[in-house]
């Protein structure tokens, strides 16, 4: 499992590291590459061949649990329980954008006219 799974980060990527790990291990799920009920590489294992430190990858891993992507089992590590729902990772990501730019005054209307001039 280990040698088929292939993650690599951006350095260039502005995002923190343990969101990059995320977005890499969910990439990976919903690709195909890991499959529901197939476990991960321990996270000193995925730690190592992204040159990240292990507790960068458990965050991200708690993350993914908390989204419902994967499952901790004692003794038995870490598996994927589903593909990630991309419509329901937007939304979460978009309402976290409009609180973001809440902090800088900025409306849900000038949000989505940034977003119409960026794309």
């Amino acid at each position: 499992m280990a040698s088929t799974m292939l993650l690599t980060l951006d350095l260039n990527d502005p995002r923190p590291l343990h969101e990059q790990v995320a977005s890499a291990v969910r990439q990976a799920v919903a690709s195909g590459v890991v499959t529901p009920g197939q476990r991960l590489p321990s996270a000193r294992q995925l730690a190592a061949a992204l040159g990240v430190n292990a507790n960068t990858v458990l965050r991200a891993l708690r993350d993914l649990r908390d989204e419902g992507v994967l499952e901790f089992r004692r003794g038995r590590g870490v598996s994927v329980l589903r593909p990630p729902d991309g419509r329901e990772l937007v939304m979460r990501r978009t309402r976290e954008l409009l609180e973001e730019a809440r902090l800088y005054g900025l409306d849900p209307e000038e949000v989505i006219e940034m977003i119409r001039a960026s794309s």
